[in-house]
């Protein structure tokens, strides 16, 4: 089973800032969709951030120009640079990828759709 782990959560204060990881245990090939979620408690879990193949981003209204996602390929690793954290922005990030290519030499090449764990994130003062 292919795992996508998170990294990076923490504590911080209000305006700081934090880097996510999301690195996946076998090579990625190719993606349709990775993307960031959160959850706070007693909420429902929303989209934060999102990455197609190609590039192209979409971002939750609350973390436009806050938040930046990005990908590193030849690390198989999705980021989620979070600047200007709030109170609100307190939730478990959690790392989806959707139709990953992945592959390995005991398995080869397999598509699937993937969760992580997840990483908390405080923003407090």
């Amino acid at each position: 089973q292919v795992q996508l782990v998170e990294s990076g959560g923490g504590l911080v204060e209000p305006g700081g800032s934090l880097r996510l990881s999301c690195v996946a245990t076998e090579r990625i090939d190719d993606i349709y969709i990775m993307g960031w979620y959160r959850q706070a408690p007693g909420k429902q879990r929303e989209l934060v951030a999102e990455i197609t193949s190609d590039g192209t981003t979409n971002y939750h209204y609350s973390v436009r120009g806050r938040f930046t996602i990005s990908r590193d390929k030849g690390k198989s690793t999705v980021y989620l640079q979070m600047n200007n954290l709030k109170a609100e922005d307190t939730a478990v990030y959690y790392c989806k990828g959707d139709r990953i290519t992945t592959y390995s030499s005991e398995f080869g090449r397999r598509t699937g759709d993937y969760w992580g764990q997840g990483t908390q994130v405080t923003v407090f003062s």
